[in-house]
């Protein structure tokens, strides 16, 4: 889903628009810069019935309008802060397997994952901890396996799962799978 479609989703839903939302906000006091994300996601929740992705895609309005923009490379690295570093070299390995494989896709970064996107839609994302990289991958219709495990409440717009423990699991079987949820995107 594109954030426009996550916008035009919360108008239908709400009868709001961002500009709404960010006039509630502003007297709720919500938009000084010392407001975590948390208390604004929560009150969006409650008050309006939206769900965290959604209530997220109104926070990013928000955050867009009280901060600089960071350069994507920043946002990125982020993910790969601290005991989490050492997976930077096989995510950027990956990056360059799925573009050489797939084809031209962007990179959209969000507190706790990172998305593959072509023409604005999902078909993957990755997760990095302090043990792994956890990489999502949208394949309706194929069955689950051993390697390749159901995506269940770890992200709902995913369906598969696979849990990269070593930099050689970005091999071709995980290429084809990611090549596949790529084609399958209009």
């Amino acid at each position: 889903m594109s954030f426009q479609a996550y916008l035009d989703t919360i108008k239908r839903l709400t009868g709001k628009t961002p500009e709404d939302f960010k006039k509630l906000a502003a007297k709720k006091g919500f938009l000084h810069p010392e407001i975590k994300a948390g208390a604004i996601i929560a009150w969006l929740k409650e008050d309006f019935s939206l769900g965290h992705g959604h209530a997220m895609a109104i926070y990013t309005v928000f955050k867009g309008t009280s901060e600089k923009k960071i350069p994507l490379e920043d946002v990125i690295a982020k993910h790969f802060t601290g005991t989490k570093a050492e997976w930077k070299p096989v995510f950027d390995n990956l990056c360059v397997k799925v573009k050489k494989k797939c084809g031209d896709f962007t990179i959209s970064p969000v507190a706790s994952y990172l998305s593959f996107l072509k023409n604005e839609k999902k078909f993957a994302i990755v997760q990095v901890t302090t043990q792994r990289m956890d990489i999502g991958i949208k394949r309706k219709g194929e069955a689950i396996s051993s390697r390749f495990e159901a995506a269940g409440s770890w992200n709902a717009m995913m369906t598969h799962r696979v849990k990269i423990t070593e930099a050689r699991q970005v091999d071709a079987e995980l290429l084809t799978w990611l090549d596949e949820a790529y084609k399958a995107i209009d």
